[in-house]
Order: C-alpha cells, then sequence, then structure tokens
C-alpha cells in the first residue's frame, strides 16, 4: 500500500535526470556559457571557412606586411606577403584536431593505467604509479621536442607525442576515483553476482567515474593546443601544414615591423585555450553533484 495520498502525488514535480540536472547547473554559469557559444563559432569557422574564404594559406597574394584591412586583406598578409586570414582559417583546423586527437590519446593511456592501478591494488598499482610519477617528473614540452626530432615531424607522431607527455594527470583522477567507487556496496554487490573483473571495471565503475574524468579531458585539450603551438613554434612541425603556432614562429622575427602577424595568432590561441578552460570549469560545477546540490 502506498503511504503517498494520491492527491499529493500528482502535486509532486517529476523525477529529474542528472544530465538535465547538470545542464541546467552548466547553463546557469554565464561565463561558460558564452565560452561554449564562442568555442563553438570557432570550430564552425574551422569546418567550413576553407569553403566560405577559399584562399591558399601558401599563396603570396599581395605586397608583405600589409595592415589588417588595407588592400582588401581582413587581417593583412604576413612577411611573404600571404593572407594572415587564411592561415588562420586553415590552422584552426590543425590546431583543434591535433588538440583533440591528443587528449584522446591522454585520456585512453590514462584512464587505463589509472583503472587499473586503482582497481588490482598492490603490486600493480605501485608500478603503475611509479611509471606515473617518472612521466610527471619529466620536462613535458622538451620530452615531446626529442619524440618529435627522433621520429619525424609529421602531425600523427606530433600527436603521439603530445598525448604520450600529458596523460599522468587522468591516470591519477582515475585511480583516485576507481579507489573511492570500488569500495561501495553496488560495486560489492556487483562482485558477489560473479561478474568479472573487466566488467566491473568498465561497465560498474568506470561509468561512475567519469565526470571528474570528462572535465579533466576538456582542459586537456586546452593544454595540447598549447603544446602544440610550442612545438610548432620551434619549427617541429610539418611545413606543409598551417597551425597557429607555425603562423608565429615564422613571423615573430618581424615582431617589431609588423606585430599584427603575431599578435592575431596569439589571440586566437589565447581566446580558444580561455573558452575551452571555463568550459571545463562549467563541466566541474556541474558534473560535481557537491557543487550542484547548492
Amino acid at each position: 500500500m502506498s503511504l503517498i495520498d494520491p492527491q499529493e502525488q500528482d502535486t509532486l514535480p517529476p523525477a529529474r535526470s542528472p544530465l538535465s540536472e547538470a545542464w541546467e547547473m552548466f547553463r546557469g554559469n554565464t561565463a561558460a556559457m558564452v565560452a561554449l557559444i564562442v568555442l563553438g563559432l570557432i570550430i564552425l569557422c574551422a569546418i567550413f571557412g576553407p569553403w566560405i574564404y577559399p584562399t591558399d594559406p601558401f599563396d603570396m597574394v599581395w605586397a608583405p606586411f600589409s595592415p589588417p584591412g588595407v588592400d582588401g586583406f581582413l587581417l593583412g598578409t604576413d612577411y611573404l606577403g600571404r593572407d594572415l586570414l587564411a592561415a588562420l582559417i586553415h590552422g584552426s583546423r590543425v590546431s583543434i584536431v591535433i588538440g583533440l586527437a591528443a587528449a584522446s590519446v591522454s585520456i585512453v593511456i590514462g584512464v587505463t593505467v589509472g583503472a587499473l592501478a586503482g582497481f588490482y591494488r598492490g603490486w600493480v598499482e605501485e608500478l603503475l604509479m611509479r611509471i606515473t610519477e617518472f612521466f610527471q617528473v619529466l620536462p613535458t614540452l622538451l620530452f615531446s621536442m626529442v619524440i618529435v626530432a627522433l621520429f619525424g615531424a609529421s602531425l600523427p607522431m606530433i600527436t603521439l607525442a603530445i598525448g604520450v607527455v600529458s596523460w599522468t594527470a587522468v591516470a591519477r583522477v582515475t585511480r583516485s576515483e576507481f579507489l573511492r567507487i570500488r569500495e561501495l556496496e553496488y560495486v560489492m554487490a556487483s562482485r558477489a553476482s560473479g561478474a568479472t573483473n573487466s566488467k566491473l571495471m568498465f561497465r560498474v565503475i568506470l561509468p561512475n567515474a567519469l565526470p571528474p574524468i570528462i572535465v579533466q579531458a576538456a582542459l586537456m585539450v586546452g593544454s595540447a593546443i598549447l603544446f602544440e603551438a610550442g612545438l610548432s613554434f620551434l619549427g617541429l612541425t610539418d611545413p606543409n601544414v598551417v597551425s597557429w603556432g607555425q603562423v608565429i614562429g615564422s613571423n615573430r622575427q618581424y615582431i617589431l615591423d609588423a606585430s599584427y602577424t603575431v599578435t592575431i595568432p596569439g589571440l586566437a590561441i589565447f581566446v580558444t585555450v580561455l573558452c575551452i578552460s571555463l568550459v571545463g570549469d562549467g563541466l566541474n560545477d556541474a558534473l560535481n553533484p557537491k557543487l550542484r546540490s547548492r
């Protein structure tokens, strides 16, 4: 027999899913929403920009160092007379794709290492955490430079180099979540019912450990974009591909004569990484049950 009066039951608000609650919390964060809109515009520009503005970024279209807005070029030209707007549009594709791909590599490595360490404990945890500490104390930019210098400056190798040096934070977050969740009652019940270790790890524990991992993954995309910009600035990139860091690096010696050739792509990197960071902060607030209950 129900203890709730039928008339009172009709007045109760409908149950809401955690996803809808998280979206409402995220939507209430003005900075995160504005950042999400700006980031969406940047991604749309990266996808459709080359069709809307079909100028080859390697073509010398006008006199060098034409200022922005002069001679019909919105952002001006660089030291070789190449269209800076075309370079930014095409460079956004490379920077964002490498950021997403490198973050994906880091997440796969970090989640695997952290899940194994947090689930099995013992010598497995000790070994994997020592490996994690080894990678954590390495100078990440220098290590990625060594990898690219040894194996080539192709885009897949740059992506792999960034992913290999950036997974330690994800591993530590995943391990801490696995250590916390593996002792909860529903995990114990699944283990008692005969669930295999792989099922417990990837179908029971991992889905409930995803919120902090998602937040960390969002922040890692911005870090990967900065990494790629740093490598490109130093010339460790494919010379046949345009990226934001490559534009800055190729024009850096002319910064006093034409500062816009460095400032504009630098602002593109700054705005993109800032938007990703604000979205990550918004996700952290929205996916954290303690903050959501305030």
